[in-house]
């Protein structure tokens, strides 16, 4: 028998969302007790809604294709996860948009961010890996530790899709700042000053490609759609800010989470570092079991929906929970054993349906990179602090560690940088 809303406890008996982590490896506790005995369940926002959280496999990925949910932000009921992201409710761009106006807008971006056209940053990201790894070792001749995050973690997504959208290199240390006090506000003046910042650095980008093309993804949709005016240079503008902040934060935390986890994977490590050639599997089960970015889908139900034997009513919001998901023992066995050459279904950590995540052949790309260099050049790496020690963003929507202390043998400073790639 189905269960309906009025049927369900007062607001405040509800459990409070977002569930904090406990580790910097795995998902909230709770979760599992979630998909066990309560797999679709109403919860709190810390905004004062309350919404559904659905944490099954299969139902969070038949959810994500499910038209009948909508990721129209201005929709009544869009469960904003606190006060501060409420100004997000009016701007409009692509992953905000439901069909039919989502797929054209979604179109004129994707040939960007296919696997062939993305290969063709690797000798790039190699060479400014390299460039970050030169950096890290000469700060630990000199300090002893390094923060992997500030040196690494965060540089190398910057890099990379500022490459890709053609954002000028000295333009990028005053976009660092303004994404990192936008991804982890304060209040809500501080957030939408911060936003209105960062758009108008976007909106002064796009006018001088949009006068002055480049063979970059924004000055080729900048020439081909804005100049033509088939896409407003406005809404260019809000599209261009967004990959920015979906091609930095997700893979700058996957950066710094993924060091901690193959340094807890002694096995897994020498196998990789035997054959670099793994490294692509390592990366893959890496989104699957961190899944960081999992309180990016938030949805609005459209029309009634029944679901794991509960009907969530037109209206209500609905928060598929993918780092519940991806720990499913119904579809990955032994979920929480970190296992780059598992079998099962495709991971959740991109999304699924139509608003699978754009950037996916970049992220892995990045990581791919990233890893592969880290563990040739610094092979005694290790955290310089206990891991429990390490200061994690429990508060943000994305997860991750705001500092990353290293550190390395000292026989180990100049590692095998002459098998890199110049």
């Amino acid at each position: 028998m189905s269960t309906t809303s009025e049927h369900l406890p007062a607001d405040e008996q509800l459990p409070a969302f977002p569930m904090r982590r406990t580790c910097p490896y795995d998902p909230p506790p709770e979760y599992a007790r979630l998909r066990a005995e309560e797999p679709v369940a109403r919860v709190r926002l810390a905004s004062g809604q309350t919404a559904w959280v659905v944490s099954r496999y299969e139902d969070v990925r038949a959810l994500l294709g499910d038209p009948r949910i909508s990721s129209d932000r201005s929709r009544p009921g869009y469960p904003f996860l606190s006060e501060e992201l409420e100004y997000l409710r009016h701007v409009k761009v692509f992953v905000g948009m439901d069909p039919p106006e989502h797929g054209p807008h979604r179109r004129v971006f994707a040939p960007e961010f296919t696997a062939s056209r993305i290969r063709l940053l690797r000798p790039t990201m190699e060479r400014y890996v390299e460039e970050c790894l030169d950096r890290m070792a000469a700060v630990h001749a000199a300090d002893g530790v390094v923060d992997l995050v500030t040196e690494l973690a965060l540089p190398v997504p910057t890099r990379a899709i500022g490459e890709l959208l053609g954002v000028p290199a000295e333009r990028l240390p005053r976009f660092h700042e303004l994404t990192g006090e936008l991804m982890r506000p304060a209040e809500a003046a501080a957030s939408e000053h911060t936003f209105r910042e960062l758009v108008g650095f976007m909106r002064t980008l796009i006018a001088d490609k949009v006068v002055r093309p480049t063979p970059d993804l924004l000055g080729r949709v900048a020439g081909a759609q804005a100049a033509a005016g088939e896409m407003p240079a406005h809404e260019l503008t809000l599209i261009a800010l967004l990959l920015l902040l979906a091609g930095y934060e997700t893979t700058a935390n996957m950066i710094s989470l993924g060091t901690l986890l193959l340094l807890r994977e002694d096995e897994v490590r020498a196998k990789v570092t035997a054959d670099p050639s793994l490294m692509p599997r390592v990366v893959e089960e890496m989104f699957r079991y961190l899944t960081v970015a999992e309180l990016a889908t938030c949805r609005t139900a459209r029309e009634d929906i029944e679901i794991g034997g509960v009907v969530i009513r037109a209206g209500d919001g609905v928060i598929p929970l993918a780092a519940a998901a991806d720990r499913d023992p119904a579809a990955f066995p032994e979920p929480d054993r970190f296992d780059p050459f598992r079998a099962g279904p495709r991971h959740l950590a991109f999304g699924h349906g139509p608003h699978q995540c754009l950037g996916a052949h970049l992220a892995r790309l990045e990581l791919d990179v990233v890893f592969t260099a880290l563990l040739r050049r610094f092979p005694d790496l290790r955290t310089a602090v206990p891991p429990e020690e390490i200061p994690l963003r429990h508060e943000s929507v994305l997860f991750g560690a705001d500092r990353l202390p290293v550190t390395w043998s000292a026989e180990e400073q100049e590692g095998s940088r002459d098998a890199g790639v110049h």
